[in-house]
């Protein structure tokens, strides 16, 4: 009962004001609402000894969401009450045997009115777990699926810039309003060489220039 206090009232810290208690040291800086749940969550577990165990649990109930289109449905609805969310959560955690850490986070979401945003708050937590293994995720969209020989090359090529002692997650996707090249973020950097920019650029010249 006392984690479960204690993560409660970390979280509730986190989503009203500064945080008093110190957390344990986070792999990366999220920030928002998003960024607070899960960092939150993340020291909690750290000091439990939990982080793989929640990590997978949290997970599976993002799956469970995501493939249950009434649930998903049940929890992003405004119309629905805090406390019958709540309830359903708890079955939930119940029934899929979770630690007290994960269920009562799930609890703490649903008091607060934040369980539909539980999916992204995991991203964020996932975020953090890969920062914690070293995983640097890059993300790359060109404007058509590249060929298995070009991709392969491309993701060669890429491996090249991870620091030293990180491995880059390579995301690869489609959006054909580039029209041509690509565009590719790796952690905080931006880089964007898709056609569509230079025509932006290109235009914004001419304006000028009339």
């Amino acid at each position: 009962m006392a984690t479960f206090r204690g993560a409660g009232l970390l979280v509730r810290q986190f989503s009203t004001t500064a945080v008093r208690e110190k957390l344990a040291e986070l792999p990366l800086k999220l920030y928002g609402v998003n960024g607070r749940y899960a960092s939150a969550l993340y020291s909690a577990a750290i000091k439990e000894k939990k982080l793989d165990v929640v990590h997978k649990e949290i997970n599976a109930f993002m799956n469970l969401v995501e493939t249950d289109p009434k649930l998903k449905d049940f929890l992003a609805s405004p119309a629905n009450k805090r406390a019958a969310k709540r309830d359903a959560i708890a079955k939930i955690a119940k029934s899929q045997k979770y630690n007290n850490l994960t269920a009562n986070f799930f609890n703490v979401l649903s008091e607060n009115g934040r369980i539909q945003l539980s999916t992204n708050i995991i991203a964020a937590f996932n975020k953090m777990m890969s920062a914690q293994k070293g995983e640097v995720t890059c993300v790359v969209t060109t404007a058509k699926a590249l060929g298995s020989a070009e991709e392969k090359e491309l993701k060669a090529a890429l491996q090249g810039f991870a620091k030293s002692g990180k491995s880059l997650i390579i995301e690869m996707k489609v959006d054909p309003a580039l029209l041509g090249g690509m565009v590719v973020s790796i952690g905080d950097k931006f880089i964007d060489m898709s056609i569509a920019s230079k025509m932006l650029k290109y235009t914004n010249v001419i304006k000028v220039a009339v």
